[in-house]
């Protein structure tokens, strides 16, 4: 009879698949983070660039207006919003690619699994809605009173109910431009930025700070009309919803849920803005 052998387990190395399996989990993104594929300068360019690429666009709708009309107007260009906006995706989602390309991902993992099986990303999806979308109402109605105090918020073109486009630009508007704004929008400040800068900062409420700031900011831009008080209103207006809009992402890494939520939010900027 030969002598027994003591098996002694031997410790994987390899992390839990539901720790490392995700190529967009913050231990993935740390991994990468302490090599050369992850660094500030995507993260950067993507949280600032958006809003960069709105301006951009609304200059080249400008420049066509003017070629049509050979009136210069900036806010005759803004008007136009729900249609130069779909620009704005394109950009994005290419900047977004080139980013992901150099961690080694694809844009498709920005967005991770969805569960679909009986609707449960969508109730989930409406449940943030109905419970975000009041911090939206309440801070525009407190923007208004910081900023105008008793008076009345100013109708602009491209604003209010203030919008007249053709018949075609109110056909795109209702079907195409809210079905990839909502989710490229999600994409770059959810799925891309704030995990990085998550890791990158080293500390959450950083991230949620910087990520919200510039998430805010953005509306102030779609469109840009050039007024102060109403660049202070549209930043002070969003910034309630979007950080709360945000703080789930603490927990919940899929962008589904919230693609679900914020498509009925972008449905509504139609309605209310257009005069139909």
């Amino acid at each position: 009879m030969g002598t027994p052998t003591l098996e002694v387990p031997v410790r994987s190395e390899v992390s839990p698949p539901s720790v490392s399996s995700d190529p967009n989990s913050i231990f993935q993104l740390s991994e990468r983070a302490r090599g050369d594929s992850l660094g500030w300068a995507g993260p950067l360019i993507l949280l600032v660039g958006r809003s960069v690429l709105i301006i951009a666009a609304q200059a080249i709708t400008a420049c066509f207006v003017w070629l049509h009309s050979h009136d210069w107007s900036w806010n005759d260009a803004a008007k136009w919003w729900t249609v130069y906006g779909t620009l704005v995706d394109i950009g994005c989602l290419w900047l977004m690619a080139a980013c992901t390309r150099r961690e080694g991902i694809r844009l498709r993992d920005l967005i991770g699994r969805a569960h679909l099986r009986w609707g449960r990303d969508l109730l989930l999806g409406a449940a943030f809605f109905v419970l975000v979308f009041p911090f939206f109402i309440l801070g525009a109605a407190s923007a208004t009173r910081i900023v105008y105090g008793a008076g009345q918020l100013p109708s602009f073109a491209g604003l209010a109910d203030a919008r007249v486009l053709p018949v075609w630009a109110v056909i795109y508007s209702f079907s195409v431009w809210w079905l990839l704004w909502s989710p490229t929008e999600e994409m770059t400040y959810r799925g891309y930025a704030f995990p990085r800068f998550e890791v990158l900062c080293r500390n959450r409420a950083v991230a949620i700070g910087v990520v919200s700031f510039w998430w805010s900011l953005q509306h102030v831009f779609l469109p840009f009309i050039l007024d102060w008080k109403l660049v202070l209103w549209r930043f002070l207006a969003f910034l309630p919803g979007v950080v709360f809009l945000l703080l789930p992402s603490l927990k919940i890494r899929r962008l589904a849920p919230f693609v679900f939520a914020h498509w009925p939010m972008d449905i509504l900027a139609v309605f209310m803005t257009l005069k139909l």
